[in-house]
C-alpha cells in the first residue's frame, strides 16, 4: 500500500529492510527524524541509541560493524567536524558489517552555522558518497550504500539536504514484518593485523583505496542506475532516461544532483508549457539532455565524458560547494574536451544559499536567449525576478518561547552584572537566542562546546573582566566537559551557566544522559551535572531555579565574584515538556489597566512575545497606549511580575 512518507522516514526505512543491527546518532536538524523512526519500526534485534555527541556515534558503530553487524549513523554537517577524527581512521582501516553514515547538509543554511558540503569532506575522507534526490531515491540508496560497504569493507555516506529530508513522496511501504525475527550472526574475529592503525596498514590500505576510488568505482559508478542521461521528449513535456549510445549533439546541456536534479526539470518543463507554439524554442529543446549524478564520489567520469564530448556548453545546478563543476572541468582538461561547463565559479549560478525552480528557470531563460538560434524570438518566463512585484515578507526573527526558562536566566545575569565589565559567550541552540534585543546577552557564538574554553580565552585577555558561558543540558554532555576541565586545569577565572531545561530542545526534544531515559525506552540513573562539576573540581556550584529571580541574581553575584571556576545551574524544564514531567503551567498573567502606567519596561527588557502594546479607547474617546497579554501565549511564569515597578500584572 502506498503511503506518504517523509525523506528522513525513507532512509530509516531503507536501513531497516536492509536488517541494520545498531543505529546511533547525536540529533540536530535536518537529520533528527532518522533516528526517531527507526526507534519506531525496528525489530526486537536491532538497538538504537542517541549518543551523546557525533563522535561517540561514529566510534560505537565501528565496534558493531567491525564486528560484523550492519550500522548506521546519523548526524547534521556540522556534526561531521565532530565525528572526523573516527571517520577518517575508519577509512583507512574500513569495516566488515555495513556501515553508512548519513550527513544531512543544509543549503541556506536553514538551521545552521555553516554551509559546508558533504561531498568536498567525502572527497577527502577517500568514503563513497550517494546523493539522493528525492525521499524514494534515499531509500534505493540507503540500500545500495550497505551493499557497498561491504563488498569494499568502507563506511559510506548518505548525503541528503534539507529538502529531501523532510519532503514527502508516495511509494509502497515497505513490509516490515518479515524482519521480525531476522537475526544477523554476528561475532568479531580478532585480527590486529586488520582492525589496529599502525603507519604500516594505513601505507598499504591508502594503495587499496586510490585504486578503489580512481579506477574501480568510477567504472562502476558510470553504469549505475543512480547515474544517468535523460533526454525532453518535449511531444510527451517530460523526461526520458536514454543510453549513451544514444545521445546527440547539442548546444547545451545541463548536470545536476540532489534537489536540484528535481528543480531543474520543473524549471524547464514549466518553460516549455509558457513557450507552447515557440517552434525555434522547441527545436533547440529537442536535443536538451540531462546529466544527474547520484554518486558524486567517486565521480562517474566515463559517462561524464561521454555527456561532455556531445555538449557545447553545459551548465551544472547544484547547491553548496561547485563540487561536480570542477569534477567537469577536470575532465575536460584531463581528456582536451572543448565543452563550456559553466555554474558557480563564473556566477551564472549562485554561489550561496537554496536553490529553486524559480531560481533556475530565470537563469535558463538567459541562456536560452543567448543561443544564436533565438536571438529574435525571446523565450517567455512569467517568473522572471525582473517582472515579480512581490511583497515583502514581514521579519520574523527566531525568539525564546513565553515562559522559556532560559529567558529569566539571561534576565538574571543581565542585572546582577550591570555595570560591570563582561563577556557571555553562547553556545548552539535555544540559548542562542539569547543574543537578540532586548536581552541582548550573547556576545560570541561559535560552535558546541566552545562557550566554555573561548571564556577562558576571554580571561586570559581581560584579567579584569567577568566571563560567563552559557550552554545547554545536551551540549554540555556532548562537547561541554573538556571545556571545563582544560578550565579547571589551568586555573581560569570564569563562571559557567548551564541551563538546564531537561531535554534536548531544539532540535525536538530528544533525551540525553542527564534525562534518565534512553531512546531504546529503559528508565536509568541519570548523569547528574551537579556530580560531574564537582568530580573535575569545580566550587562553587549553585542550583537555582531561574523564576526565582531575586535568588537566581544573588547566586550570580556570589558566583561570579569567586576566584577560579564556579558554576550556576539555572534548572527549569522546557516549557513545551514541562506537564510531561509533572510541573503544571501557571494561570496566564493580565495587566491591571488602573495600575499601568505604559512605562513598557516588561517589554523592553525581557522581549516576551506574550507580551506587546495596544491602544484603548478611552472614554473621552481618546486613545491610551496600554501594555496586553496574550492570553493564548502567556504560560504564566510570573517574570513580568517580578519586573513591573508598579504591580500592574497580576
Amino acid at each position: 500500500m502506498n503511503k506518504l512518507i517523509m525523506g528522513n522516514e525513507a532512509i530509516a526505512l531503507g536501513a531497516l529492510v536492509s536488517n541494520v543491527n545498531l543505529a546511533a546518532g547525536y540529533p540536530g536538524t535536518p537529520s533528527s527524524e532518522i533516528i526517531e523512526y527507526i526507534a519506531k519500526y525496528k525489530n526486537e534485534n536491532a538497538y538504537v541509541e542517541w549518543s551523546v555527541n557525533e563522535k561517540a556515534a561514529v566510534e560505537v558503530a565501528a565496534g558493531m560493524s567491525i564486528a560484523g553487524g550492519r550500522t548506521i549513523v546519523t548526524m547534521k554537517q556540522v556534526g561531521m567536524n565532530v565525528a572526523s577524527d573516527p571517520v577518517m581512521c575508519l577509512s583507512y582501516v574500513g569495516v566488515k558489517g555495513g556501515m553508512v553514515i548519513v550527513v544531512a547538509d543544509d543549503p541556506g543554511p536553514i538551521s545552521s552555522q555553516t554551509e559546508q558540503d558533504t561531498r568536498t569532506f567525502a572527497k577527502y575522507s577517500k568514503l563513497p558518497c550517494f546523493d539522493p534526490s528525492t525521499p524514494y531515491e534515499a531509500f534505493l540508496m540507503v540500500q545500495e550504500a550497505f551493499e557497498l560497504s561491504e563488498k569494499y569493507s568502507t563506511p559510506v555516506l548518505l548525503r541528503p539536504t534539507t529538502r529531501v529530508d523532510h519532503a514527502y513522496e508516495s511509494f509502497e511501504f515497505p513490509n516490515l514484518d518479515v524482519l521480525k525475527n531476522f537475526k544477523n550472526e554476528i561475532a568479531f574475529e580478532k585480527d590486529s593485523s586488520r582492525w589496529v592503525i599502525f603507519p604500516k596498514l594505513t601505507y598499504q590500505n591508502k594503495k587499496k583505496i586510490f585504486d578503489r576510488n580512481e579506477n574501480i568505482l568510477p567504472l562502476e559508478f558510470s553504469k549505475n542506475k543512480l547515474n544517468f542521461i535523460e533526454k525532453l521528449d518535449t511531444t510527451k513535456n517530460d523526461f526520458q532516461i536514454v543510453d549513451t549510445k544514444n545521445i546527440c549533439k547539442s548546444k547545451i546541456g545541463f548536470v545536476c544532483g540532489g534537489i536540484s536534479y528535481l528543480y531543474l526539470k520543473e524549471a524547464i518543463l514549466s518553460l516549455c508549457e509558457e513557450n507552447f507554439g515557440n517552434e525555434k524554442f522547441l527545436k533547440v529543446l529537442q536535443n536538451v539532455q540531462l546529466l544527474k549524478i547520484g554518486t558524486p564520489f567517486p565521480f562517474p567520469k566515463n559517462l561524464a565524458k561521454t555527456f561532455l564530448e556531445q555538449n557545447e556548453n553545459v551548465i551544472v545546478f547544484e547547491e553548496l560547494d561547485p563540487f561536480i563543476e570542477n569534477e567537469l572541468l577536470l575532465i575536460c582538461g584531463r581528456e582536451k574536451i572543448n565543452c563550456n561547463v559553466k555554474g558557480k565559479l563564473d556566477s551564472t549560478v549562485i554561489e550561496a544559499g537554496e536553490l529553486s525552480s524559480e531560481i533556475i528557470k530565470n537563469i535558463l531563460v538567459n541562456e536560452f536567449n543567448n543561443l544564436s538560434e533565438l536571438t529574435r524570438t525571446k523565450l517567455q518566463c512569467s517568473s522572471n525576478a525582473k517582472n515579480l512585484e512581490k511583497p515583502n515578507l514581514p521579519i520574523r526573527p527566531p525568539v525564546l518561547c513565553a515562559g522559556c526558562p532560559h529567558r529569566a536566566s539571561f534576565y538574571a545575569v543581565k542585572k546582577a552584572c550591570k555595570g560591570e565589565k563582561t563577556v557571555f559567550c553562547g553556545d548552539i541552540g535555544c540559548y542562542t537566542l539569547g543574543n537578540a534585543k532586548p536581552l541582548d546577552m550573547c556576545d560570541t557564538c561559535l560552535c558546541m562546546g566552545a562557550d566554555i574554553t573561548m571564556a577562558q580565552g576571554f580571561y586570559w585577555a581581560q584579567k579584569d573582566c567577568k566571563c560567563f558561558s552559557f550552554i545547554g543540558d545536551s551540549t554540555f554532555f556532548a562537547s561541554g566537559i573538556t571545556g571545563v576541565v582544560n578550565a579547571v586545569y589551568n586555573g581560569a577565572n570564569v563562571t559557567i551557566c548551564v541551563l538546564d531545561n531537561s531535554t534536548t530542545a531544539m532540535t525536538g526534544h530528544q533525551p540525553h544522559p542527564g534525562t534518565g531515559r534512553t531512546m531504546m525506552g529503559d528508565i536509568v540513573d541519570s548523569v547528574k551535572i551537579e556530580k560531574v562539576l564537582e568530580s573535575i573540581g569545580v566550587n562553587p556550584i549553585v542550583t537555582v531555579n531561574p523564576f526565582d529571580l531575586e535568588k537566581s541574581i544573588e547566586v550570580v553575584k556570589q558566583c561570579s565574584s569567586q576566584k577560579g571556576v564556579s558554576a550556576i545551574i539555572f534548572k527549569s524544564p522546557c516549557i513545551a515538556i514541562s506537564s510531561k514531567v509533572g510541573i503544571p503551567l501557571g494561570r496566564a498573567k493580565v495587566v491591571n489597566t488602573q495600575k499601568c502606567v505604559a512605562c513598557k519596561k516588561c517589554i523592553t527588557e525581557l522581549g516576551c512575545p506574550a507580551l506587546s502594546l495596544d491602544f484603548l479607547q478611552t472614554s473621552d474617546l481618546s486613545k491610551k497606549q496600554e501594555v496586553v497579554i496574550d492570553s493564548s501565549l502567556c504560560t504564566g511564569c510570573g517574570l513580568c511580575q517580578k519586573v513591573c515597578p508598579v504591580c500592574a500584572i497580576e
